[in-house]
């Protein structure tokens, strides 16, 4: 039988990804700079306070974020672990409807406000459209997530940012997938007066070959299309229904399975459609 594992695109083992709450107008400088070096970012939007000090205005989103993630933080920031059901519903909900009619795509990921959830509020998320929520419970690991609905990052930026960026620069077993996962508010460079860090943790992790730059509910994807692919029973040969492209090391020989084609993986031809 041959061994097949998962690979992120292109057959790197390293993914970075950045996470950004609230809106804030520091945003502006922080998408500037993730720009400035290929960084992808996401950014948890509250669409019931748009308008509010400080924060950046509606029409000013679709511009400023493209290229990166628009994600839900809920309309209005409050509490849900302490909230009915009816109003989790509904700050969930309008707050989708209205980053979706500004971004013209679909809002499946959020992170929780306040870091506040629990097992009930998880097991909604799903029919509400939500297929990931990012925690603020940092693990300091660069281990993928076993729970896309309970996403614990790896640290906030204040937390040894550079030596961990280090640390996972240096990675290198690629029996192994990782991931570092920032997060953070925008504001807290200017609150602190230490751009200096995001500045210099760009500078250093950005333009490698070993890793993957990418928003939130593109790992997110990509690590589903993976699942959905369909091996035979001796994983000679497989079939992507999705149109997502997935990428495999098949006995240390990496492979891309475009979407909807099945391949051989002995011999790695694909088939006739």
């Amino acid at each position: 039988m041959v061994k097949v594992t998962v690979v992120f695109p292109e057959g790197k083992h390293k993914v970075l990804t950045m996470s950004y709450d609230d809106g804030k107008e520091a945003d502006r400088r922080l998408v500037a700079l993730f720009n400035q070096y290929g960084i992808k970012g996401t950014f948890h939007l509250n669409s019931g306070l748009f308008h509010t000090a400080g924060r950046i205005p509606s029409h000013e989103i679709a511009d400023l974020f493209k290229g990166h993630e628009i994600s839900a933080h809920t309309h209005t920031h409050p509490t849900i672990e302490r909230s009915p059901k009816e109003q989790l519903i509904s700050e969930i909900m309008e707050n989708r409807k209205q980053l979706e009619q500004l971004a013209c795509c679909t809002v499946r990921g959020m992170a929780y406000p306040n870091g506040s959830f629990n097992s009930r509020i998880k097991s909604m998320l799903p029919f509400l459209g939500i297929e990931y929520a990012r925690t603020i419970n940092s693990t300091g690991s660069f281990a993928m997530p076993d729970d896309f609905l309970e996403w614990n990052p790896t640290c906030h930026h204040k937390q040894n940012l550079m030596h961990k960026a280090e640390t996972f620069a240096e990675l290198h077993k690629t029996q192994y997938l990782y991931m570092m996962y920032v997060w953070g508010h925008s504001y807290e460079f200017d609150l602190d007066d230490n751009w200096e860090i995001i500045e210099s943790f760009c500078a250093f992790i950005s333009g490698r070959k070993d890793i993957w730059y990418a928003t939130n509910i593109e790992i997110v994807d990509y690590m589903n299309a993976f699942h959905a692919l369909k091996f035979s029973a001796d994983s000679r040969f497989v079939y992507n229904p999705s149109a997502q492209p997935v990428w495999l090391d098949v006995d240390g020989e990496i492979v891309e399975v475009k979407g909807g084609k099945q391949l051989t993986l002995a011999g790695k031809k694909a088939l006739p459609d």
